[in-house]
């Protein structure tokens, strides 16, 4: 935990309320996000028992496994699952696209994007590792032979497979866990083990009137009133499921089969339906937040790469393989690296709160602008404009001379540290401007590029376009690591897999 976020629960604790830990929205929240909803039956991994899953507040659907340890009505429930999802996939693909550039000159490539992509959101952390498991038990499977299941089944696979994949990446939106998107934008007075309950977690955020958070948060750990759902279920109603899929299994015939698996299907929905409402609150909750301004950037790019994968699988459509080799491997892990660092600085970039923990670790600074020399030029055959602005910081400035920063403000003009004084208890720094004059080669600057004199301003070390790491292609892939990777091929072996 920050310092800051360490502090604002203290407050929370304090004021009974959730308090917050940005100005602005960091995520992206789609118009139509696709609210997924899962139940496990209790003690097997992924064992699918149901789902509340649509884009229609008012109207979601209900799937249901009325008994889960039936292989065939496990993989009924992933046609059905498909049969929702899929569609909505489709209908975000061929929605309309637009043009985008890649490459540079004599390499420059014009390609077409989506215009949407579909969101998937769930409940929690643990709503991610059902659909990445699901994933894994459904990609592989054969649609022909002993083991044969619906073509829908292995291309949810593979869609399920991608978005887990994609969840790794922080500045990715496609597959969200509600849990985590409010307490990446509120603190609350409970432990982050509490936070992971998301009706206690909105009962801090927005409690009812006449209610603290920690009061409404006690009431809101009330089973009966919000049943766990997302995927683990609530012991108590273990045992009654239990009763009613023996009824169920006992049944002398259809008639009485049917009967009591209507109950069990008004059992599980009135289960998933209270964290059902929970999730669009939240939903709305986030929507009240103003989005950041490097959002709608990332969202772009997961619109790509939803375009390339839909392309991918209708040229290729081999599933994704059961373990990255040796160089995808090493791709990832710097991309999960440079996505992490680009994404945290961005947030600092579109939010002071934000950026206030790299003040408080050095890396960044505030202060009034006290002078400014627009007419400096480097010395040299060809005089170089690089005017200065000289800032006043009530606080001791950690970064030293020499040191590249960026202002937030104006985040496409390079600056350099040229000299820090102390002064007081707090700094004189003098920033010498490298660019970003809207190509201007001598004074006078052009309105708005350079700081005027009085005006607060904030500088830090922090870039959010540091160049990505360079590694090699997978055909150059060294012996010592296996060599080239051979494309993935699906087996006999992963079509018989069993579900566990």
């Amino acid at each position: 935990m920050s310092t800051l976020a360490a502090v604002a629960t203290l407050r929370a604790t304090e004021t009974g309320r959730a308090e917050r830990l940005t100005t602005v929205r960091h995520a992206h929240l789609d118009d139509r996000p696709f609210v997924l909803v899962p139940l496990t039956l209790a003690g097997e991994a992924c064992a699918p028992l149901a789902a509340l899953g649509g884009t229609d507040p008012e109207r979601p659907t209900l799937l249901t496994v009325r008994q889960p340890r039936n292989r065939a009505e496990r993989f009924r429930f992933v046609e059905r699952l498909a049969e929702l999802l899929l569609p909505h996939i489709e209908g975000c693909r061929t929605s309309e696209t637009e043009t985008y550039t890649v490459g540079r000159g004599t390499d420059r490539e014009e390609r077409r994007r989506s215009l949407r992509a579909p969101q998937l959101l769930v409940p929690g952390g643990e709503g991610i590792a059902y659909v990445r498991l699901l994933g894994r038990l459904t990609r592989l499977r054969a649609v022909e032979g002993p083991y044969a299941v619906d073509p829908s089944v292995p291309a949810l696979g593979k869609w399920l497979t991608w978005y887990a994949d994609r969840a790794e990446f922080p500045s990715s939106c496609l597959l969200q866990a509600m849990t985590r998107l409010l307490s990446a934008h509120w603190a609350t007075g409970q432990s982050a083990a509490e936070d992971s309950h998301l009706a206690a977690l909105l009962a801090w955020i927005d409690p009812p009137d006449g209610l603290t958070g920690s009061e409404a948060a006690r009431e809101a750990e009330d089973p009966q009133r919000f049943p766990p759902a997302g995927p683990a279920t609530d012991v108590v109603f273990d045992q009654t499921l239990y009763d009613l899929m023996s009824r169920y299994d006992k049944a002398g015939d259809d008639r009485g089969r049917e009967a009591v698996g209507r109950q069990i299907d008004r059992e599980l929905h009135h289960q998933m339906l209270p964290t059902w409402d929970l999730m669009w609150r939240g939903v709305d909750l986030l929507r009240r937040l103003p989005e950041g301004g490097h959002v709608a950037e990332r969202w772009t790019y997961d619109r790509r790469l939803f375009t390339e994968f839909a392309i991918y699988l209708d040229e290729d459509g081999r599933p994704q393989g059961r373990r990255d080799h040796a160089v995808g491997a090493a791709r990832r892990l710097a991309r999960l690296e440079e996505a992490m660092a680009r994404y945290e600085a961005e947030r600092a970039f579109d939010d002071p709160l934000v950026m206030a923990e790299y003040e408080l670790t050095g890396e960044a600074f505030t202060g009034v602008v006290v002078a400014r020399d627009e007419n400096r030029f480097l010395p040299g055959t060809r005089p170089l404009w690089r005017p200065t602005v000289t800032v006043r910081s009530d606080l001791p400035v950690r970064l030293a001379a020499g040191e590249g920063v960026k202002c937030p403000a104006r985040p496409g003009q390079k600056a350099e540290i040229v000299e820090v004084v102390p002064a007081g208890d707090g700094s004189t720094v003098v920033i010498q401007l490298n660019g970003g004059f809207d190509r201007a080669r001598k004074p006078p600057a052009p309105p708005g590029t350079l700081a005027e004199v009085g005006e607060t301003v904030t500088y830090t070390s922090v870039d959010p376009k540091s160049m990505p790491s360079v590694l090699p292609a997978e055909e150059d892939t060294p012996w010592t690591h296996g060599g080239p990777p051979q494309p993935y091929e699906p087996t006999d072996e992963d079509a018989e897999e069993t579900w566990e």
